[in-house]
């Protein structure tokens, strides 16, 4: 049982969730900290009372400011995420202008392979791309 453990341990799809774990929480250190410390004080900045997050509402004290509190940190966070994860490592891992592997057949406009010598629509005899 023991070797099984240790093969399973080892495989390099459990190292990889492991290692995504721990940057995820050290991650979300950052994301929580630049939603509190600069966004929501913008938030309370801009709404009338400053803070919101304390509104209740009817005599039942129905805290409708934790809710939309926790609605804004959700989005906030998510876009946040968005923009720092999804979009910049696009930009990061775009590759750079992919060589095309394709041309049109000058006889039936139809696409082909660049290193065809004969167009498998019409079998016309082309010159194979330099």
């Amino acid at each position: 049982m023991w070797k099984e453990w240790k093969a399973f341990a080892l495989k390099g799809n459990v190292l990889d969730l492991a290692v995504a774990v721990v940057l995820g929480a050290a991650f979300t250190k950052i994301v929580n900290s630049l939603v509190e410390q600069l966004f929501m004080p913008l938030i309370n900045a801009a709404t009338p009372g400053g803070d919101w997050r304390g509104l209740t509402v009817t005599p039942l004290k129905l805290g409708l400011g934790p809710l939309l509190g926790a609605v804004v940190d959700f989005l906030l966070v998510s876009f946040v995420i968005f923009v720092l994860v999804v979009k910049l490592r696009e930009k990061l891992l775009k590759k750079e202008d992919e060589k095309p592997t394709t041309r049109t057949c000058p006889e039936c406009l139809e696409k082909i392979p660049l290193q065809a010598r004969r167009c498998k629509f019409c079998t016309s005899v082309l010159v194979p791309a330099a």
